[in-house]
Order: C-alpha cells, then sequence, then structure tokens
C-alpha cells in the first residue's frame, strides 16, 4: 500500500485511561502499513473527566503524536453520534476511520478497514465481527443476544452482516452525500451514515472485537429505547412508501374487524 493520509475520529467521554495505549498502537500500526495520519479526539464535557483526557492528549502532542482533541462543551451538545459527526466535518484528510476509544476496535485493524476507501473499491468500509474471519471474544450470552437481536432489525437497511459496527470508513464525499439529512441520534453513527449516505459498495473487513479494556460501558436501556426510534426513522427514510403500504393496510384490517365486531 502506498503512502497515503487518513484521519482516525474517536468520540470520547471519560476516557482518559484508554487515550495513551489508543494512541500509541495507532500510529505504529499506521507506521507499519505506510499510512500517515491524524488522531482527532471528540470530547464531550465531563468536567474532571475532560480535563484527564486533554493532559493525555498534550503528553502525546509533546512527544510528536499528531493528535488533536475537540472539547465539546454541554452547552454545545452530547452524544456519541453527534460527536462523530462534528469529528468527519473538521477531520483533514479525505478518507476518515472512526472507532470507538475503549480499545475493544483494535488499533491495529485501522488500516485493514481503511483500506478499501482508500484503494477506491467501496463507498463503505465496515470492521466486522460477523463476516468470515471476525469474531467477538469476552462477550456474555445477553450481550450476544441483545446484539444479534439489534444486526436483526438493521438487516434489511444495510447490505453487511454487521449494520451494528462502530468501526467503520468512507471518504468526504461519500459523508458530503448524506450531511444535510443526517439525524444522529444513539451510538448507532455507522448504520446511519450507510443508509442516508446511500452507500451501495459496502465492504466487509474481519476484525476481533474484544472487551473494553479500561472505564464502563455507556450501554444503557435508555439507548437500546433510543435504537429502536432509530430504526423507525431510518426505515421511514428508505422505505417511505412500503411503509405507508403496511399503515393503510393495518388500518383497514383494524376497521375491518371494528365493523365486524360491532355490526357497523
Amino acid at each position: 500500500m502506498s503512502s497515503k493520509k487518513i484521519s482516525v475520529v474517536v468520540p470520547t467521554y471519560q476516557e482518559a485511561m484508554n487515550i495513551r495505549p489508543l494512541c500509541t498502537r495507532l500510529f505504529a500500526a499506521l507506521k507499519k502499513a505506510s499510512l500517515e495520519g491524524e488522531l482527532l479526539i471528540v470530547d464531550d464535557d465531563s468536567g474532571k473527566g475532560t480535563i484527564d483526557t486533554e493532559k493525555v492528549v498534550q503528553e502525546l502532542q509533546k512527544e510528536k503524536y499528531n493528535i488533536k482533541i475537540i472539547i465539546r462543551r454541554k452547552s454545545e451538545g452530547k452524544g456519541l453520534s453527534s460527536a462523530v459527526v462534528l469529528g468527519l466535518e473538521r477531520a483533514e484528510n479525505d478518507v476518515m476511520v472512526v472507532m470507538d476509544a475503549d480499545l475493544q476496535h483494535e488499533p491495529e485493524s485501522v488500516p485493514a478497514v481503511a483500506s478499501p476507501i482508500l484503494n477506491g473499491k467501496a463507498d463503505f468500509s465496515v470492521g466486522s465481527r460477523n463476516t468470515q474471519g471476525g469474531k467477538v471474544e469476552d462477550w456474555p450470552l445477553h450481550r450476544k443476544i441483545i446484539s444479534g437481536g439489534a444486526t436483526f432489525l438493521a438487516l434489511p437497511l444495510a447490505s453487511c452482516s454487521d449494520p451494528m459496527s462502530g468501526f467503520f470508513s468512507l471518504n468526504k464525499d461519500t459523508f458530503r452525500k448524506g450531511k444535510k439529512t443526517l439525524n444522529p441520534m444513539g451510538y448507532k453513527i455507522g448504520l446511519e451514515l450507510m443508509v442516508r449516505c446511500g452507500c451501495k459498495k459496502v465492504s466487509e473487513v474481519p476484525i476481533r472485537f474484544r472487551d473494553r479494556e479500561a472505564g464502563e460501558s455507556k450501554l444503557t436501556m435508555k439507548q437500546n429505547i433510543l435504537f429502536i426510534r432509530h430504526l423507525g426513522h431510518l426505515y421511514w427514510f428508505k422505505y417511505p412508501a412500503q411503509l405507508l403500504v403496511v399503515v393503510a393496510v393495518v388500518l383497514f384490517v383494524l376497521v375491518w374487524l371494528f365493523r365486524a365486531i360491532f355490526g357497523l
């Protein structure tokens, strides 16, 4: 692979402990793959957590790592998906990779996930747990069930086996195609981008998905409910005519049943 540049966007909230290993492992992987890049941290203000994160970033900058931080104050917004969108807007390079800060996405996989975009072979590249060669490590049964159910519900929206992945790559042109229609909510910004940007050529790159190394999971029941709402918005965006037909049929059946039961 010839020398090319990428921007790696990482949304964070109280992830100071993971920034240094993420940064050092990422730039080692980029160097090995003959890639240049920037690491862009988009941090939602968490008080002391943000202060600690900024301190780590400043230390890494002094060590000559190309790492930057955008601190989003509480009055400016919050949430993983909108943080990713902000990072994509601010990224310097045409090819962009989005990944989590918790090291469940291995930094060593970044060159492989970016490769289909760098080589012009895809509109969107997904670091996939479900394609051949991908796997999940150290997950309890209930998390596998939740993830499998969510994936099943999202499959009609995207042409890949892991539409829930938060580890993905796209370029600026693809991002601009859907930017005006984006409705970032919840945690599944990859699915949002695939649908709203009209991605036709989606490449799946096998990854090993691990349990987080430090910090706490942000997944809550509120996020699960938000995901269902998010799916509704995306189905309406992609299949409006079909949904109108379904709604009309359901209303017709309900009216028929009402009249049959009450003799009207």
